[in-house]
Formats: C-alpha cells, sequence, structure tokens
C-alpha cells in the first residue's frame, strides 16, 4: 500500500491539476473545504505517529537537530532568493517563501521509505518539524515578508493550531487507543491522505487557472529549484558535519520536501488564493522529484549495507 500510494500521488496530482486547469468551474465552488481538508490529512498523519516517535530523537539527536535546522534554515531563505532572482510578481512570492516556512511534509516518510533511508528519522523528523513549525512558521514568514506585506504573527499562529496541532493531538489519541492494530491506520491513512492533498490541489488549481496559464512555467521552475536545493543542500550539509549516508539521504529528503498543502492553505487564508498556487504546484512537484530521487539512491544505500555486511 505505501508504494501503491506514492506511485498513485503524482499521477493522481497530475491528472487533476490538469482537469481542474481545464474546468475550473467544476471545482471553485469547493474553495471552502481547502482548510478542513488540510485538517483531516494532519489528524492521518498523527494517526501513523505514537510517542515513541518522538522519542526516536533521544537515539540519535545529531541527526534530528541537523535536519531540523537544515529544514528551517534552507528553505526559506532559498525561497526568498529564488524569488528575487527570478522576480516572481508579489503573490507569488509571498506563496514560495510560505512553502520554505512550514515543516516537512508527511510524504516524506514514505520517500524515505523507498529511498531505503532511516525511516524511523525521517518520521521523527518530521514529527519535531511539524512541532516546531507551530512557532517558527508565523516567525519565519514575518521575518522574510514582513517588510513586503503585513504578516499576522498570531492569527497564523492560532490558525496552524487548529489546522496542525489539533487534528495532530487527536490522531495521537486515536493512535494510542489502536494501539495492536496500528498496521490498519498505516495503511489506511496514507491513501487517505493523498486522497486528501490531490482535492487541495485540484481545488487551488481550479482556483488559479488563469494564473497557471499566464506564468505557470515560471512558477514550475521556481519550484523546481526551490525543491532540488533542499534536497542538494540537505545530503551535502549533513555529510559535511557528519552525519552517514543513509542519515544524510534521509534528511536531504525531509528538507526538500514540505508540508506544501499546509503552505497553500495558509497561503489562501492569510494572503489571497493567487499566494497559494506555489504550494498547490510545489505538492505535485516534490512528490515527483522525491520519487526520482528515492530510485536514484535506493540502489546505493542497498550496496553500502551489503559491503557492511
Amino acid at each position: 500500500m505505501i508504494t501503491l500510494t506514492v506511485k498513485l500521488f503524482p499521477i493522481l496530482a497530475v491528472v487533476c491539476s490538469v482537469f481542474a486547469c481545464l474546468f475550473p468551474s467544476v471545482l471553485t465552488p469547493l474553495g471552502f473545504l481547502i482548510v478542513p481538508l488540510l485538517g483531516f490529512i494532519m489528524l492521518g498523519m498523527g494517526a501513523t505517529l505514537s510517542l515513541k516517535d518522538f522519542a526516536e530523537s533521544i537515539r540519535k539527536p545529531k541527526a534530528v537537530i541537523t535536519g531540523f535546522i537544515l529544514q528551517f534554515g534552507i528553505m526559506p531563505v532559498a525561497a526568498y532568493v529564488i524569488a528575487k532572482l527570478l522576480r516572481l510578481p508579489e503573490d507569488q512570492m509571498i506563496g514560495l517563501v510560505m512553502v520554505g516556512s512550514v515543516a516537512g511534509g508527511t510524504a516524506s516518510n514514505v520517500i524515505a521509505y523507498l529511498a531505503g533511508g532511516d525511516v524511523a528519522l525521517s518520521i521523527t523528523m518530521t514529527a519535531c518539524s511539524t512541532v516546531g513549525g507551530i512557532f517558527l512558521t508565523p516567525l519565519l514568514s514575518a521575518l522574510y515578508l514582513g517588510q513586503t506585506v503585513d504578516v499576522p504573527v498570531w492569527d497564523m499562529f492560532k490558525s496552524i493550531l487548529l489546522i496542525v496541532a489539533l487534528p495532530v493531538g487527536i490522531g495521537l489519541v486515536i493512535n494510542r487507543l489502536m494501539r495492536g492494530k496500528e498496521a490498519i491506520l498505516n495503511k489506511a491513512c496514507p491513501f487517505m491522505s493523498v486522497i486528501g492533498i490531490v482535492f487541495v490541489i485540484a481545488i487551488i488549481m481550479a482556483l488559479n487557472a488563469n494564473a497557471v496559464r499566464s506564468s505557470g512555467w515560471l512558477i514550475l521552475l521556481a519550484v523546481i529549484l526551490h525543491n532540488g536545493i533542499g534536497i542538494a543542500l540537505g545530503y551535502f550539509l549533513s555529510k559535511l558535519l557528519r552525519c552517514s549516508h543513509k542519515e544524510a539521504v534521509t534528511i536531504a529528503i525531509e528538507t526538500g520536501m514540505q508540508n506544501s498543502g499546509l503552505a497553500a492553505a495558509l497561503s489562501k487564508q492569510f494572503f489571497g488564493i493567487s499566494c497559494a498556487l506555489p504550494g498547490a504546484i510545489f505538492s505535485v512537484w516534490h512528490n515527483i522529484s522525491g520519487s526520482i530521487f528515492a530510485a536514484c539512491v535506493s540502489g546505493s544505500l542497498k550496496n553500502k549495507t551489503a559491503n557492511q555486511k
């Protein structure tokens, strides 16, 4: 189911995005569903986690701390610099910076699994960055966007509590109540999350159909650069900090893959629907690039493991 979920996501996301751009009127009335769907996705993420996942950080504090710093250090800076270099319109720059300011995406855990990375580390990093993002996302967006737009830091903080913290907390309770039946949650929740995020992407694409037609390629270029820089620097800086190859691969995936659905929802809620477009495109692209990266590195990780034996 995990592999099938990853294979289905990019295909479904691309197909639904094309449909949304060709027939936007079908989906535009559903704009009010974006935030509730995000909460549903975060609930699914929480249901696949347990307190043990957070406790994993005690075993590998260096890797978790390294990943956390790179996550919130590289991505917002890269987003801001790329937006300036490409001279993106203000609304698209806001959206890209929001993508860079949020936590790691839940799909990173699946990509880490396919790449042969450290899945426990990936889950721990996602959990820690999700909690950290509750506080850091409003602060980072204010730091990089404050001179451009008025960032409602306190309102954004409260919104993240409702969209992220509350659903994840409920999900943790569900995981606890279903102890011994985690396999069911691990099969059902990723698939349900895929359906939810595909709907979010499609609705945002429909609401931005005109912008996609007029400047979609420029936004796509910005997203590809942003994602690629995150993966590349995540890997090489981790190696410089003496993380193992397996840890560096995991950190690279975690750094480059963002919770872009959350970024899109926050952008729409606080800055306008046009600002949500980079997040929607990032949601499609980072799963495609992540799957390609996983295919490229999985062989090297298997060889290293075999040599060690």
